[in-house]
C-alpha cells in the first residue's frame, strides 16, 4: 500500500495511490510517502517515479551499522528498529527511513499503529512540518515518547512482583520465569535504545538537517539517554529481586535441612541402644535379665527425650 501526503497551502492531504498512479504525483508538494508491505511493482514504480532506490527487507535488517544509517549527497538512509508490544509479548519491527529533497519516505512491513497517530497529528497541526525533515523528526519524537510508556510499563510491572510474597508462587521456577522474561523484554529495550542513540547522533552530524531540527534531535537525545538509565536501573533491581529470592529461598533450604539434621540427631541414639540389644550373639549379660527388656525401652525413650530437651533449651527448635 502507498499512501501519499501532500501538502495545499496550510493543510496536507493523504491519497493512497496504486503503481500505475504514480506517474501523476505532484512531487513538488509530496512531503512524506509512506510504504507498507510494498508489492515489487509498487516498489519498482517507486523507485523510477522518486530516482531513489529502496532497500529489500532483508537489507533493511541487517544489522551492520553501515546498513543502519548512510548518507551521501543525494540524501539519508536510515534502517531503525521499533518495538510493538503484543501481551506480554515484545516484537522488533525495522522500519526504513529515506530523506531525500525535502520530503521523506519510509518501508514499512506491519502495520504499526505509530504511523496512524502520527499522519493523524500531521493533519490536526500542518503548521509544525514543513518538510519531510520534520516528518522524521516528529516520528521519532513520537517513537521515543512510547519506547518510554514502555519501559515505565515494563518497571511497574517489576515493582509489582517485587512486591509479592515468593510463597505465592506455585513454584521457585514461576519466580524465576517471571525474572527471565522481563530481562528478555528489557535487554530488547536496551538494544532499541542504543539504535535510537546511534541514530540520533548520526543525524545530529548531518549537514541535511537544519539547525532548528538539530535542536529537537538534542532534546530527543537527551530522553534517550535517560531512558538507558531508566533501563539500567530496571536491571540492577531485577538482579536484586533474583539475589533476594535466591537467598529466601536458600534460607528455606536451610530450615529443612536443619529439620532433618535434629531429626536424625533424635533417632541415633535409640538406634544405637536397639541395635547393640539387637545383635545375635550367644553370650548377652543382660540376656537372662528379667527387667532387661522394659530398661531398654526406657533408655530408648529417654535417648530420644534428652536431645529434644536440650535443643529447645539452646533455642535450635
Amino acid at each position: 500500500m502507498i499512501k501519499a501526503f501532500l501538502r495545499t497551502e496550510d493543510t496536507y492531504k493523504s491519497i493512497t495511490l496504486e503503481s500505475d498512479q504514480l506517474e501523476e504525483l505532484d512531487v513538488s508538494n509530496l512531503v512524506w510517502l509512506d510504504l507498507q508491505s510494498p508489492s515489487p511493482e509498487e516498489s519498482v514504480a517507486v523507485e523510477r517515479v522518486l530516482r531513489l532506490e529502496l532497500p529489500t527487507r532483508q537489507e533493511s535488517e541487517e544489522i551492520e551499522y553501515s546498513s543502519r544509517y548512510w548518507e551521501d549527497e543525494s540524501g539519508i538512509w536510515i534502517n531503525t528498529a521499533f518495538l510493538v508490544m503484543q501481551g506480554e509479548q515484545i516484537n522488533s519491527e525495522t522500519v526504513s527511513f529515506i530523506l531525500k529533497d525535502n520530503y521523506l519516505t519510509t518501508i514499512r512491513f506491519s502495520d504499526l499503529r505509530i504511523f496512524t497517530e502520527f499522519s493523524r497529528k500531521l493533519r490536526l497541526n500542518p503548521r509544525a512540518f514543513h518538510n519531510g525533515a520534520d516528518v522524521l523528526s516528529g516520528i521519532l519524537a513520537m517513537r521515543v515518547d512510547i519506547d518510554a510508556d514502555l519501559i515505565e510499563h515494563l518497571a511497574k510491572k517489576i515493582v509489582t512482583i517485587g512486591r509479592k510474597d515468593p510463597q505465592s508462587f506455585e513454584n521457585p521456577g514461576q519466580f524465576l520465569e517471571y525474572i527471565t522474561a522481563y530481562e528478555d523484554i528489557n535487554i530488547t529495550f536496551r538494544e532499541n535504545l542504543t539504535d535510537k542513540h546511534r541514530v540520533l547522533s548520526s543525524l545530529l552530524k548531518s549537514t541535511m538537517i537544519s539547525e532548528n531540527q538539530k535542536k529537537e534531535l538534542s532534546m530527543m537525545m537527551k530522553d534517550v539517554n535517560s531512558l538507558t538509565i531508566s533501563a539500567n536501573f530496571n536491571f540492577e533491581r531485577l538482579d536484586y529481586l533474583q539475589n533476594l529470592f535466591l537467598n529466601h529461598l536458600s534460607m528455606e533450604q536451610n530450615k529443612v535441612i536443619k529439620i532433618f539434621t535434629v531429626m536424625s540427631v533424635i533417632f541415633l541414639p535409640p538406634t544405637l541402644i536397639a541395635s547393640i540389644y539387637g545383635m545375635n550373639f550367644r553370650y548377652l549379660p543382660e540376656l537372662q535379665w528379667p527387667f532387661g527388656y522394659p530398661v531398654a525401652l526406657g533408655l530408648i525413650i529417654l535417648s530420644a527425650i534428652l536431645p529434644l530437651y536440650v535443643f529447645r533449651k539452646k533455642g535450635w527448635l
